[in-house]
């Protein structure tokens, strides 16, 4: 097995000698993948007045969910190949503009199908950013921290829901739910950052020039499944899609605090947007141990099974409100650090020329798919056998199972 060696000092020695272009590409992308997952959350934290709103039931509000994540992802895989066909930066531009667009337009939705076309469509060109900003910030990046820069970029998802949850709670008092999703239009000038300071890495134009010369033919998803690369390219898609099936079920955790236990939203909004910047450090301390201690495949096996056991401690072991929190914030930080290490392995499989276009397939489908078919799952049985039971089955069983089909995969060599 390839293990990685260093510690602690030498990834400070390495740090001082990244290059400063290095640093702000990688700053531009966090904040914009953190501005993308801020614009994703303010929908699951208003979905239970949605629901009173347009009159749905609790299968019925599972099964538009997953309608928008499947669509979306279709739409995300096209975005990819997309991306190594034109570049990084134009289509990231792209993505950033049209997000707050889509998403504040959520505020006039006057029935359930505009506000799913909204929602797929807003989600459609947030989720695009994850596999983009991936992308670059691996092509940016010093080969021996790539890891590091990438994994650390995915606290854009704890980081977006946590401040959304500072902001969402006194416009939900104030205005109402649907205000809440005029705040995405503050961040539509950031688009302008992308446009200015923003440039296409060195690797993509290199295979752009390459391809031009010699007239080679543009990538499409088709190629991720030739006989070299085929069966990572399914594992990893299976891997990510049980662990994202499993994170989409945590979708209606609001929902579970308020319509299970009885709290009001300002106390479920804001336990759910703390938990999530707890997590944040389970993603850095996720792509440092993937970076220096262990294999990132190793890593992944980790911190899946442990986010498993710490999310069936918060169902059923817990009692008192600081016992939820606790087991929350130790779920949180498992559970969701392993994706800053997936997202990252299934990119470092795959050669620049089709980089986007795998993460896309095996990472951003994949995640649109458990996104929208986790909420599915658990809305369907909660009538049947309950919250608990419907958590254990939709979100605590896959990610176990998620971390034994990362096992069957090779570590990649440094």
């Amino acid at each position: 097995m390839n293990q990685p060696n260093g510690s602690g000092l030498d990834a400070l020695r390495m740090l001082a000698q990244v290059p400063a272009r290095t640093w702000k590409v990688f700053t531009i992308c966090l904040i914009g993948v953190t501005f993308a997952n801020l614009d994703h959350s303010l929908f699951t934290f208003v979905l239970t007045e949605i629901s009173e709103e347009f009159g749905w039931s609790v299968v019925e509000r599972g099964r538009y969910i997953a309608i928008t994540f499947i669509i979306s992802g279709l739409l995300v895989t096209q975005v990819g190949v997309l991306t190594d066909r034109i570049g990084r930066r134009r289509t990231l531009l792209g993505a950033t503009l049209l997000t707050p667009i889509f998403v504040a337009a959520m505020a006039w939705a006057p029935n359930t199908l505009i506000l799913l076309a909204l929602r797929t469509l807003g989600f459609g060109a947030a989720g695009a950013q994850s596999p983009i900003t991936v992308t670059t910030v691996i092509e940016e990046s010093p080969s021996r921290l790539r890891g590091l820069f990438s994994g650390v970029l995915q606290i854009g998802f704890p980081l977006g829901f946590f401040l959304a949850s500072l902001v969402v709670p006194f416009i939900y008092a104030t205005w109402g739910w649907r205000y809440t999703f005029l705040l995405a239009l503050l961040f539509l000038p950031y688009g302008w950052i992308i446009y200015r300071y923003l440039q296409e890495p060195e690797a993509w134009l290199k295979v752009r020039d390459a391809r031009k010369a010699t007239n080679s033919n543009q990538p499409t998803t088709r190629d991720i499944f030739a006989p070299v690369y085929r069966r990572r390219t399914i594992l990893l898609f299976i891997g990510q899609f049980l662990s994202v099936f499993a994170f989409g079920a945590t979708i209606l955790l609001t929902a579970y605090f308020r319509e299970s236990k009885g709290w009001d939203a300002q106390l479920a909004i804001q336990t759910v947007g703390l938990s999530f910047g707890v997590g944040a450090f389970g993603y850095i301390a996720a792509a440092f141990v993937g970076e220096f201690i262990t294999s990132r495949r190793n890593t992944i096996v980790i911190w899946c099974i442990l986010g498993g056991l710490a999310f069936a401690a918060m169902i059923w072991l817990t009692n008192s409100y600081t016992q939820i929190l606790l087991a929350f914030c130790t779920m949180t930080f498992f559970f969701y650090g392993s994706y800053a290490v997936i997202a990252t392995f299934i990119a470092e499989n795959f050669p620049p020329e089709l980089r986007a276009t795998a993460t896309t397939f095996s990472g951003a489908l994949a995640v649109n798919l458990g996104f929208g078919l986790g909420p599915l799952a658990l809305s369907e049985i909660i009538p049947i056998a309950g919250w608990e039971w419907g958590f254990t089955w939709s979100a605590i069983v896959p990610v176990i199972l998620a971390g034994v089909i990362f096992l069957a995969l090779k570590p990649v060599p440094r």
